[in-house]
């Protein structure tokens, strides 16, 4: 159930049940059955049965389950679903960084660690704040639609920069990535906007990527080529560089 306390000595309640299905879903799914019924209609089976297992899959994309999210202040959590396929450092994004005069600061300039999560259209795409803060900036970049798996994705791409401020001045960039088949990146906060960790952010569209900037001094806790859940998965322990091995079997 949503919004409920759950901790590690067993209070709290959990059961399986169907995740939801976001609203975003409605009309794309309400065109697919339309179709599927016209042609069941005519008794066009060779369409009208694709066409109702393609209902499925656009509810199957759109689902969006409840997330049991971390609740410790030096957590970075995942904001997405997906592989981690990089982990580089890399300068912030100047977009994050420079003085837009909003009178709020940017990330620090100078080389970071950046996570790069691509979700494949099997994953879901509900897209989580990495922290709880306020939203500092929402910077939204038009771009090409290359394999969002490309590490060049990151500057060439239609892309949105998210910049979430604690109260204890802790901030932390991430940018959802559109990819070759993603192209609408859809936003649920907006700057000024107050968030808990873990809250539901975004949406990318049917395939993507999203790209996380950890605070300098801070080394991820997750493995290149993990599989990581948004709002559940710890990225990252702030203050902690801690080398971590691990062998793919």
């Amino acid at each position: 159930m949503a919004n409920e306390i759950l901790d590690n000595r067993g209070r709290g309640e959990a059961t399986w049940h169907w995740p939801r299905i976001h609203p975003e879903a409605h009309k794309f799914a309400a065109i697919a059955a339309i179709a599927s019924a016209a042609a069941a209609f005519f008794a066009w089976e060779t369409l009208a049965w694709p066409l109702g297992f393609l209902v499925l899959g656009i509810c199957a994309f759109f689902r969006d389950p409840v997330r049991v999210t971390p609740q410790e202040d030096r957590f970075v959590v995942a904001p997405a679903d997906g592989l981690v396929t990089l982990i580089q450092q890399v300068e912030p994004p100047r977009e994050l960084v420079m003085d837009d005069g909003s009178g709020t600061k940017g990330l620090a300039s100078g080389p970071v660690t950046r996570i790069s999560i691509f979700m494949s259209v099997f994953d879901v795409h509900i897209n989580r704040a990495p922290i709880g803060g306020t939203v500092r900036r929402v910077v939204y970049i038009p771009g090409k639609f290359m394999n969002a798996d490309l590490d060049k994705a990151s500057d060439e791409n239609e892309r949105q920069h998210i910049l979430i401020e604690r109260g204890d001045g802790v901030t932390i960039g991430f940018t959802q990535i559109a990819g070759l088949v993603a192209r609408r990146i859809v936003p649920f906060v907006k700057p000024g906007d107050m968030l808990a960790v873990g809250q539901r952010v975004g949406l990318i569209r049917f395939g993507s990527r999203v790209d996380v900037y950890l605070p300098a001094g801070t080394e991820p806790r997750v493995l290149l080529g993990q599989k990581i859940v948004a709002g559940e998965t710890v990225l990252a322990e702030l203050g902690q560089t801690p080398l971590i091995e691990g062998i793919s079997q």
